[in-house]
């Protein structure tokens, strides 16, 4: 419909200004004849005096005045008082108005007037009215002015012929525009039209597999390869988050059948009156609270990761990487005291948020701790924004390196470890939330080497000012 519109007025708009042209051009023409009519020598006093005398009102066989002889023509003599005299032609006399009456007044060789007008029957015509040039020593005769006209009733009939053709034209034309428009527009929008059904599709039964067919490298192309991208990228995160639920269920169900069983035991004593003996109790006791650290650690781990990625547990603000790294040392410390820590930290800041960015050193540092032999060592250097943890452990294998910060993954040595599997994935999403990347290589020498770059500056920023 818009492009039916749009031809509509743009032909119609090229019709007008085309009907209009070959109107003037028309009427340039008969004025061009018009012209060419009255061009005759100037009349003596005598002749223009006699035809006003005898002031003939009916067209007759032979004009008294140089005027056209038995012809189509219309030629006439007016006064000032609107009184005409037919001077010639035979088509008959045409109908005078006041400019011709001005003209007649003041009558001007120079000046010509050119007028649609009618005879005396009604019929169209086209006027010239000019003064009337007379021999002698005055250039006008005073009081007078000549009428030429010529029949306009073929030239209307051109017009109006024009008028049809162009309309019908035109009519073709914005009909064949519509259905072009139509069809064009059909035939642009049925990737769209698919886009829509899947749309609909995926909102009606959530499936994420559909897609759609990418033909060509416009807009529609890249809207489907988008949507495209769009149900791949929700697919796999629902394929994650689905993955996720079953790991925790699987990592919360252990410690959760461990803690019952221990419980059990606990009540079935009371219940029944028999005693544990003190050092199993304590045992109990014991593996409880472990098991409700750890039940109380996963969860924890687990609020961490279900918050978006985009989504920050505090204000974001340049900090000193050297100091949150030296209170993390100093936890770590606490939890190996058996172990020696050297650090070599130099002043580095970065934008983060602080309490995620301490929390996830603190996780490269248990690792480390973890990992490393009673009477080890652990080797921590910052240098230009670079954190290197580095143990002396048994290391990790080289087949097992691309899914260290995978969610729930632990190395079948490990297992038996402390731990949910969730501490390197929280870390490597933290420092990639800071700008950064992390890594883990084998350390030369045996152990393993986990490097942290987080972009900064060596010098704190200036302070905000007001």
């Amino acid at each position: 419909m818009l492009t039916a519109a749009a031809v509509a007025f743009a032909v119609a708009v090229v019709s007008v200004i085309c009907w209009f042209l070959v109107q003037e051009k028309l009427y340039n023409e008969v004025d061009s004849r018009l012209a060419t009519l009255i061009k005759v020598r100037p009349y003596s006093v005598t002749d223009v005096a006699g035809l006003l005398s005898d002031c003939p009102q009916t067209p007759a066989v032979q004009g008294t005045i140089r005027g056209p002889q038995n012809s189509p023509y219309y030629y006439q003599l007016v006064q000032a008082n609107g009184r005409y005299c037919l001077s010639g032609g035979t088509a008959g006399a045409i109908k005078v108005e006041a400019g011709d009456k001005d003209m007649a007044k003041d009558p001007d060789p120079n000046v010509g007037r050119y007028r649609n007008g009618t005879d005396s029957d009604g019929n169209p015509v086209r006027v010239l009215t000019t003064a009337v040039p007379i021999e002698g020593p005055v250039p006008v005769y005073p009081g007078v002015a000549r009428m030429a006209a010529l029949p306009l009733q073929d030239t209307r009939n051109t017009l109006n012929e024009l008028a049809l053709l162009l309309l019908g034209v035109s009519g073709v034309g914005v009909i064949g525009a519509g259905a072009a428009g139509l069809w064009i527009a059909r035939a642009g929008l049925k990737p769209v039209d698919e886009l829509t059904r899947a749309v609909e599709h995926v909102a009606r039964t959530e499936d994420l597999t559909v897609r759609i067919p990418v033909e060509g490298d416009d807009e529609i192309a890249r809207l489907s390869e988008s949507f495209n991208s769009m149900t791949a990228a929700l697919g796999e995160s629902r394929d994650r988050q689905a993955q996720l639920i079953a790991d925790a269920g699987h990592e919360l169900r252990t410690p959760l059948t461990s803690l019952r069983t221990n419980i059990e035991l606990l009540a079935r004593s009371e219940e029944t009156g028999r005693a544990i003996p003190p050092d199993d109790r304590r045992a109990l006791m014991t593996s409880v609270k472990a098991q409700m650290t750890e039940l109380a650690a996963l969860i924890g781990d687990l609020q961490e990761l279900s918050r978006p990625d985009a989504a920050q547990s505090g204000p974001v603000k340049v900090v000193a990487l050297h100091d949150i790294a030296e209170s993390a040392l100093e936890r770590a410390r606490l939890r190996g005291p058996e172990l020696t820590i050297n650090a070599e930290l130099e002043p580095w800041y970065v934008p983060a948020e602080p309490a995620a960015l301490e929390r996830a050193i603190v996780n490269v540092l248990d690792n480390a701790v973890k990992f490393s032999p009673p009477g080890g060592s652990i080797d921590v250097v910052l240098h230009r924004g670079v954190l290197t943890v580095r143990d002396h452990g048994p290391g990790i294998p080289a087949d097992e390196l691309p899914y260290v910060f995978e969610r729930f993954w632990r190395s079948p040595s490990a297992r038996s470890l402390p731990g949910s599997g969730l501490g390197l994935s929280i870390v490597a999403r933290t420092v990639q939330q800071s700008g950064g990347d992390i890594g883990l290589r084998p350390a030369p020498g045996g152990g393993t080497e986990a490097t942290i770059r987080i972009p900064g500056v060596p010098t704190p920023p200036p302070a905000d000012t007001p």
